[in-house]
């Protein structure tokens, strides 16, 4: 049993049950108030090469982490039916935030789509090789589709950046490998912008 003494002088008396339970409150509202600061912090854009920032008008809103595949399929080309190549068929990746909490995924479109079911289709209209000659490029999309009503249905610009992997197989693509298709892993880190409110 412990006393102590309150503003006005009077004395309170708190067992250990009691003291350990207005510990543990005092964490969990600890708790919540640094993961709603987390919450209020502003996503840093990232540094890249003058060709692919987004219009300056346009605000960073979220960061999301991929982690999963770039698909290939050895396909004849259309200009010489006798030659093969390996054609990028679909991206499929699960997106994390920036503590690896699931948010959503990343499919064919390209399509991002957030668990809250707000998508963004995009289309490329910059690239960069980027660091990494190992890995696919950083590219610069625009929004050519939204839908729902959550975070992405606002968006306007994607960037991939901070790739690993996800190249097409280096395995000639020949006739006898003809309609193989190859999962390549990948890594990426893509940011979402979207017009100032």
């Amino acid at each position: 049993m412990v006393t102590i003494r309150n503003l006005a002088g009077a004395s309170l008396r708190y067992s250990d049950g009691m003291r350990f339970a207005i510990f543990s409150a005092s964490l969990g509202v600890a708790a919540l108030l640094a993961l709603a600061g987390c919450a209020m912090c502003r996503v840093k854009p990232p540094e890249v090469p003058a060709a692919l920032r987004p219009p300056i008008e346009q605000r960073l809103f979220l960061e999301a982490r991929a982690s999963g595949v770039q698909i290939y399929e050895c396909t004849s080309k259309p200009e010489a039916a006798s030659a093969f190549t390996w054609t990028f068929q679909a991206p499929e990746a699960a997106l994390t935030d920036r503590w690896g909490r699931s948010i959503g995924r990343h499919y064919a479109g390209p399509t991002w789509e957030l668990r809250d079911g707000s998508r963004v289709a995009g289309e490329v209209v910059a690239r960069d090789p980027g660091p990494d000659p190992a890995a696919i490029p950083w590219l610069l999309l625009k929004a050519k589709s939204t839908s729902g009503t959550g975070p992405l249905s606002r968006t306007q610009s994607i960037l991939r950046v901070r790739t690993v992997g996800g190249i097409a197989p280096t395995t000639p693509c020949t006739e006898a490998l003809a309609h193989t298709v190859v999962r390549v892993p990948y890594t990426a880190t893509y940011y979402f912008y979207q017009a100032p409110r």
